[in-house]
Formats: C-alpha cells, structure tokens, sequence
C-alpha cells in the first residue's frame, strides 16, 4: 500500500503544479485570477470520480464536496482545507520539476545556464531529507508544493477511504479555495453552508509542524505629498517625498524588521517604495502574535506620520492602514482536543509533533474567527514562494497519514 500511495501522490502533485494558479493583488475580481479555475474544475471532476456526488465549483471560486459518514456513530463533522492559488511573488507557469530519487543529502543543481544549486549550506533542512525522493524546482519558477501539496494529501486520503469502505469515519467535509496568498482565500467562504464543525489547513511546511497560533495582520500604505521645484532654485522651497519617505522608513526600529527576528517576534516589512519628489508612497505588512504588540506597532505608524506632518507641514503624510486576520489562537484554545488529536495522530505515526507559532496566515486564521476553528498541519514543502522551493514525497505521504490517522482518532473518540 506504502507504495501506491507514494505513486498516487506524486501524480496528482505533478498534474496539479502543471497548471498555473497564481493570483494577483492588484485584481479586483474574485478569484483574482480566472486560471485559478481551471485547477478548481479539474478538482470537482475528480472529486466526482470518486463519487463525493455533491462535489461543486461556486460562483465565488470554492471548490466544497462532501465524503458522507459511514457509522451511526456521533461524531463531529470535520473540514480539510487547503488552498489552490500560488504566491504572486513568482511566476507558477511552465513549473518544470526536478524528481532525484534517493536524494544524496549533497548540492543539487537546479539550473546550469544560471549556475543555480540548492545547497545544505543554504538551507541546511535540505540535508535531512538524504535517501527520500527530492522534488526541486528549475530554478526559473516556484514549485507550488504551497498549496498543491496539501490539495494532492487531501485528495488522496479522501481516494483511501472511498476505497476501503470498512474504515469508519464520520462525515468529512473538503474546501479548496483561491486567492490565499493575497488574503483573500475565505473572504466569501460560506461556513454555515460548509458545516463543518472543525477543520484543518494542510498549508503548512517541514514534516511535524502543527500550528494553532498565526500573525495577527495588518496592511499600510504611507502616501508622501511632496513639492518639486527646479533643482537649481530649490533652496527653502523644494519637499522631496523621495526623501522623506527613505526618513519615515528610517524612524522605525531597525530590528523590528523580517531579517532579524524569528519565532515570536514581530516586525514592520516595506514590500514596496516607488514616487518621484513631487509624490510618494511605502506599503507595509505589520504583524505580531501578541495582540497588544500588534496594536503599538499600528500605533508608531500613526505617531511617526504624525511626527513628520509636524516636521514637513501638515498632510506631508497619510496613512491608510487596514487589519488582515488575527492569531487564531483564541478561537482554538476554547476546542484544544483539535490539536490534541492532531499531535497524537503524529505521533502514532512516529513523527514528532513541532508545535510553533505560524509566521504569517493561512486561510484557517480567518475561517477560526468566523466560527470554524481550523487549526494547521505540515505539507511538507520548504522555501515557499521562489526558486528554491523543494518537498520530499515521503513528507507528502506522511501528511496524508496524519489525515487518516486523525479521521481515526475522532471516530475512536468520538469528540
């Protein structure tokens, strides 16, 4: 079985990374990106194949299907979701992989006219994997192991027991949503109508993690307004929003940057700087797991524009700032036992639960505030979003393991 399982997720891997996902902030229509659809229908026509008859696409782009309980037994309706969009910080077409089976646990060349390697001194995680079937990329895409790992684990477990009918469970509810890479995926998710009272994001990275708690989110655009003169008679006269935005940047605490934290600790990162002298804008991402922390940093963005307008004139700097999601973690911890069966699922499988705060979001964050608690689970991918993306098909098959196992667990409990 070991093996056909093996051979059953690397197909549907490889069939669903051949189809470019990736979705667009700057789009105004949801899904962002209409190519996300063609994965989406391809989905429902497999999860039909199956027989999960009420397997459908809707109008906002949510792929839902339902696999009905085969037990009398009381047990909670439970959710697998995971997300079929692709980061929009690299390009998801022509994905082009690279298999190397009993992986040498050395430098893999991953492109030879860009004398690209993935390399353990880089990426020391990468030596773990020696012996296992490695899946790379070319070095000129992402792979889309995010999210596309955790669709194929969900399709292949819910294949499992459509095929071993004498497995009881209880009913088991699959969502694949678009646009989760831009925050976006649930935004029109229907969680009444899915019905599930649990759920779970297979959206997560190297094989153990388990994840209950996420960034709290929030987006900022700093919009300069300066006043440009003829250089040469600028003296007292000229406002360069250039410069003044380089300042506003300046006046943020240093370390409170992605380079230099890790685990708990938040941050401000300017993903983008682009004006003239006459008008400028930065766009921000603001997180921080511990609400409190998350607040004071909205708070300092407000305070250095506030301290600048002083400085400049009034209205030099606005601020348009908006919250994304919230750490889950007060709506699971009321529900632990979610993550309790999670852990001991790994367990049971001899994998060692890695319980750590998720540095960023998933679509579960947002499904946990709308009242299904949605903790998440290891995919197995690493270096998300770039070229040096890469997964093992033994993380593959051991996700979908876990998927079994906890479908088992909450039949044997009944919780």
């Amino acid at each position: 079985m070991e093996v056909k399982m093996k051979e059953k997720i690397l197909k549907r891997f490889l069939r669903y990374i051949a189809i470019d996902t990736q979705s667009d902030p700057a789009s105004d229509t949801f899904p962002s990106t209409a190519k996300q659809l063609d994965l989406s229908r391809m989905l429902v026509d497999e999860l039909l194949e199956l027989g999960l008859k009420d397997a459908a696409l809707d109008e906002h782009g949510y792929v839902t299907a339902t696999l009905p309980a085969n037990t009398e037994r009381d047990i909670p309706v439970i959710g697998l979701v995971a997300h079929v969009d692709t980061s929009p910080d690299m390009s998801g077409a022509n994905i082009k992989p690279q298999i190397i089976e009993q992986y040498d646990g050395k430098d893999v060349l991953l492109n030879k006219e860009k004398d690209m390697y993935l390399r353990p001194v880089d990426f020391p995680m990468l030596a773990n994997y020696a012996g296992q079937t490695l899946i790379t990329t070319d070095g000129t895409t992402l792979l889309g192991a995010d999210d596309k790992a955790g669709i194929a684990e969900i399709m292949t477990a819910i294949e499992h027991l459509v095929q071993n009918p004498d497995i009881k469970h209880g009913t088991i509810k699959i969502g694949f949503t678009p646009d989760e890479e831009i925050g976006k995926g649930v935004d029109r998710f229907d969680v009444q109508k899915f019905g599930a009272k649990y759920a779970y994001t297979l959206d997560g990275s190297e094989l153990g993690e388990l994840q209950f708690e996420n960034f709290n989110a929030a987006h900022a655009k700093v919009n300069i307004q300066g006043r440009n003169v003829h250089p040469g008679d600028a003296k007292h006269k000229m406002i360069n929003a250039l410069i003044i935005g380089m300042e506003f940047n300046g006046l943020l605490p240093v370390f409170d940057r992605p380079e230099y934290t890790e685990g708990y600790e938040g941050f401000y990162h300017v993903m983008k700087f682009e004006g003239t002298v006459e008008e400028a804008s930065l766009q921000y991402i603001i997180r921080d797991h511990d609400r409190q922390k998350f607040e004071h940093k909205k708070a300092f963005i407000l305070d250095t524009a506030d301290f600048l307008n002083k400085k400049y004139g009034e209205g030099t700097v606005k601020i348009e700032m908006k919250d994304q999601y919230f750490n889950m973690r007060e709506m699971v911890e009321p529900v632990y036992h979610t993550v309790e069966i999670a852990e001991q699922a790994m367990r049971e499988l001899g994998i060692l639960p890695i319980i750590r705060p998720i540095r960023g979001g998933t679509d579960g964050s947002k499904l946990s505030y709308m009242g299904l608690p949605c903790p998440n689970i290891f995919a197995g991918g690493h270096n998300f979003h770039g070229k040096y993306e890469y997964i093992t098909l033994e993380s593959m098959e051991k996700a979908t393991q876990v998927i079994l196992k906890m479908i088992d667990l909450y039949y044997i409990k009944g919780s």
